[in-house]
């Protein structure tokens, strides 16, 4: 039977009542290490995106407002915009025009266009037409099925957020009919689906929010992994054309996937797309930040009570030439992540969702799955500078590390680490590490780098 990723698995779905909503108040408490608990005036259940949501808001909250009702920070777009130094490319025309950034989710959201015009009102942001693309037999939206529900709720944070950060790009929702959840199921569909793309010319940067663990593909206990290595095609054709693949690197901490705080395997385990050499994992951090998106602290590695970011060495592939540097700390295998970003719970993106009528308004979400959208939109920001693809990325970011920070934009995180459920993980370090890879970024310096400039 299959089972979920832990990408969509349980971190916690905080659901309040209507008179709580009324009120304006939320509390929120933490999941026990099951996945499952109660407070107050908050129902915890395992939810199907691996998201933390104050279901319903009528309005977003301000961190400060947020520390005090729901416990946990929050922040907006405009926040990640300072944070990460995007500002002053925005001021030099550097927007993102030009460039398409390709999403990929099963079901996708009926309500894409709605929900992203609702969510650009509130920030100050330009609209755009999002592209909705359905390959193959894609289901009906049921607001009532879970599963539906659940991935509707990451196309929705994976489209708002890559174009938050990149305004002026198209973006391309690709809604597929098969839900992936562990070994190959489901991802068939979506290869077949980016490939198609790359060979139209119609991508320039991929965000992939989905993935499964390498030991659930078929023929991993024999070492034949080929039920996962024939499906790199889409990756092949995306080096071949300069299409830049990134993928979030999972929200299990270092082990992938864990029931009760046990492990189902007795070996770590990285989940694959993050793990592919020609993929550009993004892993977690904890941002600290004030109202106005400040840092009141430098940024950790995300770890907190409803997850931790992915990070490990994989079991497939062997240590590609770009981590010929970081060989101490990956051994002879593919380390991942290789690069992080906002991620943290406490510490969530605002989203705004209206496709299950029920629940409609404005949730709280975070995981790795809001990482690589945001780090899509840095990438289509450095294209458009550098008139051109960038494509692989891997190669240029750890060939920068060797630059001093105020050159490569590339920012060290030495705190945190990624344990989560009774499991020790890895922690940061001065330099690469497998909880924050080479560290985070100033967008600004960065964008430059990349593009040359």
């Amino acid at each position: 039977m299959a089972r979920p990723h832990p990408l969509r698995r349980a971190l916690a779905l905080l659901a309040v009542g209507a008179t709580a909503l009324a009120a304006g108040t939320v509390s929120a408490a933490p999941a026990a290490a099951s996945g499952a608990g109660s407070a107050t005036g908050v129902h915890v259940r395992p939810a199907s995106s691996g998201r933390v949501s104050a279901v319903g808001r009528t309005a977003p909250l301000a961190t400060s407002q947020c520390l005090a009702e729901l416990g946990l920070r929050c922040y907006s777009p405009l926040q990640l915009r300072e944070a990460y130094h995007l500002n002053p490319l925005y001021q030099e025309g550097v927007t993102g025009r030009g460039r398409t950034i390709v999403v990929v989710d099963s079901f996708g959201s009926p309500t894409i266009q709605h929900d992203l015009e609702v969510f650009d009102r509130q920030w100050g942001l330009p609209d755009t037409q999002v592209e909705v693309i359905r390959w193959g037999d894609v289901p009906p939206f049921d607001p009532t099925n879970p599963e539906h529900t659940g991935w509707a709720g990451e196309a929705t944070l994976d489209v708002e957020y890559a174009h938050a950060v990149a305004p002026d790009a198209h973006i391309v929702l690709v809604e597929t009919g098969v839900a992936e959840t562990e070994g190959t199921t489901g991802l068939p569909e979506m290869m077949d689906a980016e490939l198609a793309l790359i060979r139209a010319g119609r991508a320039d940067v991929i965000s992939q929010s989905f993935g499964a663990t390498e030991n659930t593909f078929p023929g991993f206990e024999q070492g034949d992994f080929r039920s996962l290595t024939d499906l790199r095609h889409a990756f092949r054709e995306a080096a071949a054309h300069d299409v830049t693949v990134l993928a979030s690197s999972g929200d299990a901490g270092a082990t992938d996937y864990q029931q009760n705080g046990t492990d189902l395997y007795p070996y770590r385990v990285n989940s694959w797309p993050s793990s592919d050499p020609l993929v550009t994992s993004v892993g977690g951090t904890r941002l600290t930040l004030d109202d106005a998106g400040r840092r009141t602290a430098p940024d950790e590695v995300w770890h907190d009570a409803y997850g931790a970011g992915g990070g490990g060495v994989s079991g497939v592939f062997a240590r590609p030439w770009y981590q010929a540097g970081v060989a101490p700390v990956t051994g002879d295998r593919r380390g991942t992540p290789d690069i992080s970003m906002s991620a943290a719970v406490d510490g969530g993106a605002w989203t705004y969702e209206s496709y299950d009528p029920a629940r409609a308004g404005w949730h709280l979400t975070g995981g790795t799955s809001e990482a690589a959208p945001v780090l899509a939109g840095v990438v289509a920001l450095a294209d458009q500078l550098a008139g051109r693809r960038l494509g692989q990325l891997n190669w240029r970011l750890y060939g920068l590390s060797m630059l001093p920070p105020e050159r490569s934009g590339l920012v060290d995180v030495t705190t945190g680490d990624n344990s989560w459920d009774k499991v020790t993980g890895y922690r940061a370090t001065k330099g690469y590490d497998l909880a924050s890879g080479l560290g985070t970024i100033d967008a600004h310096r960065l964008v430059h780098a990349l593009a040359g400039r």
